[in-house]
Parts: C-alpha cells; structure tokens; sequence
C-alpha cells in the first residue's frame, strides 16, 4: 500500500443522535452528527405505522371479496331476427339476408 494517502481511522469515533442517544462506532471522522438512530427509528423500536394512501388495501380487499363471491350465471344473448327475414312456403324453407350498412 502507498503511504499517506489514506484517511486517518478512529476506531472510537462518537455518534450523536437528534433523539439525544449516543454510541461508538469506527469511522474516519472523529464526530459523527445523525437524525436518526436505531434508538428512534420506528422500524426498530415497533411502533412502524403504514401508511395507507386513499385506502388502497381496502379497495384491493372489496375487489378480491367481489371475485371470491358466488357468481351467477351470465345470460344467453339472442340474435336479432330482423336481419333475417324467413318465409315459408308449403314445405319449403327460403331465407334471404339484408345487406350490411
């Protein structure tokens, strides 16, 4: 390794919190200044509240509630007969279809 060109390292370096909580850890800084800590970030002390942006979970739950739900049997749709005009004559069956617009 080349000489004098790395950072001095302080094994004891201190971190002071926003929260007030303090702690030793090694850095290349004497003094460590943070926000946050695991002493008060929620994640670690449990009290991680989720937020729930216009209630997307419960829309998401109405919507699987609706798909798990009996469904009922959809109806047939039937065709239109004026399309097709049929005419019977004696026993004979004779049908003519209109043109498409």
């Amino acid at each position: 390794m080349k000489a004098d060109i790395h950072p001095t390292y302080y094994p004891d370096a201190k971190v002071k919190c926003a929260c007030g909580n303090t702690f030793t850890v090694g850095s290349t800084q004497q003094t460590l200044e943070v926000e946050v800590c695991s002493a008060c970030h929620p994640f670690y002390t449990g009290q991680d509240k989720l937020m729930d942006k216009v209630g997307r979970i419960q829309k998401f739950r109405e919507r699987l509630e609706k798909k798990e739900a009996p469904r009922l049997p959809k109806k047939k749709k039937t065709q239109k007969t004026s399309a097709v005009e049929t005419k019977q004559q004696g026993s004979t069956r004779v049908t003519k279809k209109r043109a498409k617009k």
